[in-house]
This record gives C-alpha cells, sequence and structure tokens, in this order.
C-alpha cells in the first residue's frame, strides 16, 4: 500500500480522530539515523519509506491495552488517538 505510517495509519481512523506518535517509545535502530543523514532524507519521508523500525501498529481501546501487552510478546506503547481529522503527529 505504501504511505508507512504517515499515510496507513489515516486510513483505519474515524473521521473525528488523530493519532499522536512518541519518538523515542520504542527501539530505533542505529541505520535509519546513518540512512538519515549520508541520504539527507526529512523525518516524515523516513516514516513514509522505512516506519522508522516499526514492524506492525495495533490501535486498541485503553481498557484492552493489558490485555493486548500481555499476549502479543514484545511490543510498544508508541502513542495514542485523540480528538482530531485524521493526522498523525509525530513528537
Amino acid at each position: 500500500t505504501g504511505g508507512g505510517l504517515l499515510e496507513n495509519i489515516p486510513r483505519i481512523l474515524p473521521e473525528n480522530v488523530s493519532v499522536e506518535i512518541k519518538r523515542g517509545t520504542w527501539n530505533e535502530l542505529p541505520i535509519f539515523s546513518v540512512m538519515q543523514k549520508l541520504g539527507n532524507v526529512e523525518d516524515a519521508e523516513m516514516f513514509r519509506a522505512f516506519n522508522m523500525g516499526v514492524g506492525m501498529i495495533l490501535i486498541c481501546a485503553e481498557e484492552d491495552k493489558q490485555f493486548v501487552q500481555n499476549n502479543l510478546g514484545e511490543c510498544f506503547e508508541i502513542g495514542r488517538v485523540v480528538k482530531g481529522n485524521k493526522k498523525i503527529s509525530i513528537n
């Protein structure tokens, strides 16, 4: 489908919410910063092309978070769903 985190996540969101992703909440491999620096690539393009090492996104209700974390093995809480208009912000 292309588009990485920035374009794929909005495809599954209802019209009245957005997602805030907090960078540094997952193990970002050093290769991404090397590629970004050598290629002079913007952050947004790195997230579109490489997802910055995030393999899969699962969005769940707050009350299901503990169940998901207990049953998925290694996973990271990287953001939250907020009121908005289908936008992704990375801070």
